[in-house]
């Protein structure tokens, strides 16, 4: 596809680094003027992926964490990638409370959250090889007023 801007950015996969991921997808979709809801669903999709891939791919060890975003007219592309430990069963994986790490009370609410505020998820994974997220979200035409608190 002929995307109309796109970045891509490698980050290791330090925790610290959840945020700049987060903060750098926002900035990069601000040209479109996204509502406050848009970019919150956004910046929340981009945090549940990349801690995804820090705990469970990664498992806590060092590694990198590939993102690349895109635009095309009003819709935003955005995928998450690691090389880590990959997932047996994506589908399991997908199901609302289910972890990986019950010992590490994690909620297992990573990829509902992603499908609940994204248009589009699809998660790719084989064992030993990494996982790879895609998330797509259009963004309106026009911004209502909202109120910030």
């Amino acid at each position: 596809m002929d995307y109309d801007n796109e970045i891509e950015l490698v980050l290791s996969s330090n925790p610290k680094n959840e945020a700049v991921a987060r903060v750098s997808v926002s900035s990069f979709i601000m040209e479109l003027n996204p509502s406050m809801s848009e970019l919150t669903d956004v910046r929340t999709a981009v945090s549940e992926a990349v801690t995804n891939s820090i705990i469970h791919g990664y498992e806590n060890k060092k590694g990198r964490i590939y993102i690349k975003c895109a635009i095309k007219d009003r819709t935003v592309y955005i995928s998450v990638e690691d090389r880590g430990v990959g997932i047996k069963d994506v589908e399991k994986a997908m199901l609302p409370l289910y972890t990986s790490k019950p010992e590490l009370e994690r909620s297992g609410m990573g990829f509902t959250v992603m499908q609940t505020f994204m248009d589009s998820l699809e998660v790719i994974s084989e064992e030993n090889k990494g996982t790879k997220v895609f998330m797509e979200k259009s963004i309106s035409k026009e911004v209502l007023n909202e109120t910030l608190i």
